[in-house]
């Protein structure tokens, strides 16, 4: 079938079980046309448009043939079916140049899709990706408000509308915190981030960030505070500095600071530092509760301890005689993960001595040892670093390092491959504490 060109992303490629979609013999490989009369442009008009009761949804089969299906179901109840484009529409790219932009600092011959830099706030409401809001245009935030897009994940990096120009190379994006009011007014619910770079948006700018911010709270949930990454690769692209021990310390009593503050004068500590800036200074992470729900985890923010007090938690649930087999197995991470894991084994092993675990510190020499983290771990770092260890039955690796729905290294290659070059068997775990425990005892 020959499908246009603008309605290509509305092909359907999966139906759910049990689904209407499926009761009405609706196909993968069909086009969906229009819900009551109106065409689907994206993902939030779809979404939308599904909230009515009684819907004319229009379906275009395989072989070009027209129906008309009326629809009477629950109020949130979805037809069942999702796209071969998750969003529908093309995702908006990013306008911006950031002076610390991962992107940019990216060498030849990564995956494809982690050249394209999006800038989509259906993006961020969908797969919690951030958004500076420089690219959109007056009708684009009434869609926020009129679809209830919420919650949105900003990139504000400061409040100072002519450093903020500066930092992130466009014209618009001194008008950040107008917006924000408005979307604020209309109540969407939005978290903030801050990439921190010494000199520039830190100290008395970072203050000045988080003060402004904390008027629009609620609505405002929280900002988190994630330390600048510097690669190698930056050739043509301005100096930054990075976080060494002494001005992450200098950081995190700042922030402890204002934590302080706004705790007493509004009832939440509001803003968070990741775990990077933590292990930097050698400090210990704020207690479990005072996570205030690990709203910004995905971020890194407070990651270690969430996962420390799972493992510790359901450690103690399990019975010391449960049989475990004995074998010698590793755990491969980066920097700022490898003492909080040599913690953890330990715990696992005193529970369990049959178990044998080797955790193994993965030096980032593909992006430069100033990248800590493991997510960002490479495949042929792990082969060329492990060489020649005895690594024992599996090796265990964080979920993180590969892309998000499929089991592929940054660089390129797949989990399967490198078993294979490697010639042993590799588990990657979850950042949950669960997952993690049961994965190694079982």
């Amino acid at each position: 079938m020959e499908v246009n060109v603008k309605n290509a992303n509305n092909i359907i490629n999966k139906v759910s079980k049990g689904s209407i979609a499926e009761e009405l013999d609706i196909e993968v490989g069909d086009l969906l046309v229009s819900i009551n009369e109106q065409p689907i442009r994206d993902i939030i008009e779809y979404r939308f448009l599904l909230s009515d009761e009684y819907l004319e949804v229009e379906i275009e089969n395989k072989y070009g043939e027209l129906y008309l299906y009326e629809i009477e179901k629950d109020y949130d109840e979805d037809l069942g079916i999702e796209f071969s484009n998750p969003i529908i529409d093309m995702a908006k790219s990013c306008r911006n140049k950031c002076m610390f932009c991962f992107v940019d600092q990216l060498p030849e011959g990564m995956r494809e899709t982690l050249y394209f830099k999006d800038d989509d706030s259906r993006l961020s409401f969908l797969q919690g990706n951030f958004v500076t809001l420089t690219n959109m245009s007056d009708d684009d935030i009434e869609n926020i408000i009129k679809y209830r897009i919420s919650p949105i994940n900003i990139s504000v990096h400061t409040t100072n509308p002519e450093l903020r120009q500066k930092m992130i190379s466009n014209k618009f994006a001194g008008k950040v915190y107008g917006i924000m009011k408005k979307l604020a007014e209309a109540e969407i619910t939005m978290n903030c981030q801050v990439v921190l770079c010494p000199g520039v948006n830190d100290g008395e700018e970072l203050r000045r960030t988080v003060y402004d911010l904390i008027e629009l709270y609620p609505y405002v949930n929280s900002i988190a505070v994630v330390p600048v990454g510097i690669t190698k690769y930056r050739d043509n692209l301005p100096n930054l500095e990075i976080f060494y021990k002494y001005n992450a310390k200098t950081t995190i009593d700042q922030i402890h600071k204002i934590q302080e503050d706004l705790l007493e004068k509004v009832g939440t500590r509001f803003v968070f530092l990741s775990d990077e800036f933590y292990v930097l200074a050698d400090r210990d992470l704020l207690d479990y509760d005072d996570y205030e729900g690990f709203l910004q985890f995905e971020d890194g923010v407070g990651m270690i301890k969430k996962m420390g007090t799972e493992i510790r938690q359901y450690l103690d649930s399990l019975p010391s005689n449960k049989p475990v087999e004995k074998r010698k197995i590793s755990i491969a991470t980066g920097h700022s993960a490898y003492k909080f894991m040599r913690e953890m084994s330990n715990l696992v092993m005193k529970k369990y001595s049959n178990i044998e675990i080797k955790v193994y510190e993965i030096k980032n020499k593909f992006w430069g040892e100033t990248i800590t983290v493991s997510g960002l771990i490479t495949a042929k770092d792990i082969v060329e670093q492990l060489k020649g260890e005895d690594i024992g039955e599996v090796l265990y690796i964080t979920r993180s390092m590969l892309k998000a729905d499929e089991e592929i290294f940054l660089d390129n290659i797949t989990l399967e491959e490198l078993q294979d070059i490697m010639k042993i068997k590799i588990i990657p775990c979850l950042n949950e504490g669960k997952d993690f425990v049961d994965k190694i005892i079982d």
